[in-house]
Formats: structure tokens, sequence, C-alpha cells
């Protein structure tokens, strides 16, 4: 087998004596050779090494590739293990699948998106990316995108009001009399350590972010039912990971006064936070009151039941891949359900 020569459809056609049309055709329209034409053919190019017509180049010329870049907002290998996040992929592959589309994961963290761009029919993007410049690159091209949890000017987009459910979730726990309450946030700040958000002026600079429309739905629950709460009691926790969690919980469950109820940005630090509490003895909900959000399964055979907020993260994969082979430049909002179990 020659391995070092590097081929190309023209020096194969040349070698094997036949057209370039006819090399063609073996790979991309065996309707135009005989069964036994093609596989002579198609035997010689695997013993040459050659699998084909650059498909980079075949996709330019047509314009399409059949692939969608799916962007996620923080590395593949975070998101991948994130039950919410992985609920949602599944939803987005799902249906591309069903349309011979190809799944391209893109980590939220790099900084090389423009060198993907010629290769893709366009991109779905799930929150917003660690990484703020890819935000201003979708801006700027000139293909499909469809934003999820965010909006960019003239794109389809996915969403679920995180304001407003984050609002109605913490008036559902408020109904039970609390004096002392503490945040857990999801990426609040930008560092990557658990701390306390003592100055709100730390704040990540997007504001638009869903951490930021969670907290301030949080807070404006808070104000409305006369109550007040300090950075002292906001926590950071870099990832929805229970190690992070588990540490902001150790930290939180000590403070005196102890929190009588503990907002968490998601199932999975709600989830951590529950198993450090009761790890210390504390009854749920008697001693302290946990909420999450996203309604995972999990949270749901806990035992406490968590009291949560419930959005279809397969669903709004399934809707955001369908608004994007659709090619609609549409905004939809998800339904939510607040899921009132024993632990808020």
């Amino acid at each position: 087998m020659n391995t070092k020569k590097k081929w190309t459809l023209k020096s194969v056609a040349l070698h094997l004596g036949v057209s370039n049309a006819t090399v063609s055709n073996a790979f991309n329209r065996p309707d135009q050779l005989s069964k036994q034409r093609r596989n002579d053919i198609l035997a010689a190019c695997k013993e040459l090494g050659y699998f084909g017509p650059n498909k980079a180049a075949q996709s330019l010329r047509r314009g399409t590739s059949n692939i969608v870049a799916l962007i996620l907002p923080d590395s593949v290998q975070y998101m991948v293990s994130d039950p919410v996040a992985s609920s949602f992929i599944k939803g987005v592959a799902g249906v591309l699948e069903q349309h011979n589309v190809s799944l391209l994961l893109y980590s939220g963290s790099s900084d090389n998106l423009l060198d993907i761009v010629d290769f893709v029919d366009g991109f779905i993007c799930y929150g917003n990316p660690r990484n703020s410049n890819i935000v201003e690159h979708l801006a700027q091209i000139n293909k499909k995108i469809v934003t999820v949890d965010f909006d960019l000017a003239d794109c389809a987009s996915v969403n679920i009001d995180n304001q407003q459910a984050a609002f109605d979730l913490t008036n559902q726990s408020l109904k039970t009399p609390t004096e002392h309450i503490a945040i857990f946030g999801l990426r609040l700040i930008e560092q990557d350590l658990v701390c306390r958000v003592y100055d709100q002026n730390q704040l990540n600079a997007e504001k638009n972010s869903i951490a930021h429309k969670r907290l301030s739905g949080y807070l404006r629950a808070i104000s409305q039912h006369g109550l007040a709460i300090n950075g002292e009691r906001i926590w950071n926790i870099p990832e929805s990971s229970s190690e992070f969690a588990t540490m902001a919980a150790k930290e939180a469950l000590s403070c005196s006064p102890r929190p009588e109820l503990i907002i968490c940005m998601s199932d999975v630090i709600a989830i951590a936070t529950i198993r450090q509490a009761q790890a210390q003895g504390l009854k749920i909900p008697e001693d302290i009151r946990i909420v999450g959000f996203d309604g995972t399964q999990e949270g749901q055979s806990l035992q406490p039941r968590l009291t949560t907020v419930h959005q279809n993260s397969v669903d709004k994969g399934i809707r955001a891949a369908e608004l994007f082979l659709a090619k609609k430049r549409v905004k939809e909002n998800i339904d939510y359900q607040i899921l009132v179990g024993q632990s808020g």
C-alpha cells in the first residue's frame, strides 16, 4: 500500500486510467456506474489510501455541510456531565439525527469560533458562553443562529422566563414565615472559587445572564415579602457541582444565625446542600428548607422531594433544533412549573 503520497481525485484518476468523473461518481453518484465497476474503483482507491474527494471543499462548493455547531456555555467535559445540559444536548441531537444532520459540540471557553464558521451550516448557542468574544463573533456571522436562554438581535431563540420563575419559586417558599435566607448563586462573579458576594458591584458585567436573571427574581420576591438579604448571605459557586456546593453549604450552615431557607440556582447545588445538612443532623424542612432550580429526575426521587422549578430541557433542545431546521427567526418562551416538594 502506498501511504506516503498525498492522492487527489485527479491523480487517482490518472493512476487508474479513468476519468475524473468516474472516480467522483464512485464516491458521490453510484447510480452512474455498474456495481462491479464502482466496487473495483473503490477497492483500488482504498489500496492507494484515497478515501474520496475533500469534504470541506465539497461543502464550500455546495454551500452546506449538514453540520450544526452547538456552542456550550462552558467546557464540553463539564457540560456533558451536567444533567440539565446533557438533557438539552439529547433533545438537539435527536432532531438533527432524524434529518441526517451532524452535531458538533463546541466549548464556550474556546476562542477560535471563526475557524469553524466555513465548515458548519450555523450555530445553536446554549446559554451565555464563558468567553464573551463568542457572542461578539456570532453577531458578525452571516449564518443561521438559534440562541437558548438569551437573545441575540435578529436571531431565533428559545427561553424560559428565568427571572419570573425564580420569583415564583421564592414566593412559594416564603409562604412559610422566614427571617434568615441564603442564596447559592451559580457563577455570579468571574472568579473560579466559592466565596460570598459582599459587594454586588462584583457581579458579572453580563446582566442578561441566566444567573443574574434568577438572582433578580429571588431578590424581588424577598423584597416584596418585606425582607432583605446582603452579600454576606449570597454565595458564588463557580460550577454546578456537588463538590463546590458542599463547600458553600458547610460555610452557610455554620453561620449564626443559621439560614432558615437556602435558595439554590440548580438542583445539583440544592441536592448537595440537602445532603450536607442531613449529614450535620439537621431535619428538612423542620430545621432548614432548601430549594433548587431545573426539575431534575434526581431531585424528584430525593427524600425529601426537592422543591424546584421544572424546565423540560429535552423539549427545549428539541425546539431549538426544530427552529434551526425551519429557518424561522422567532423567539419562543418555554413553559416552566413550580414543583412543590417537602424540602422547601
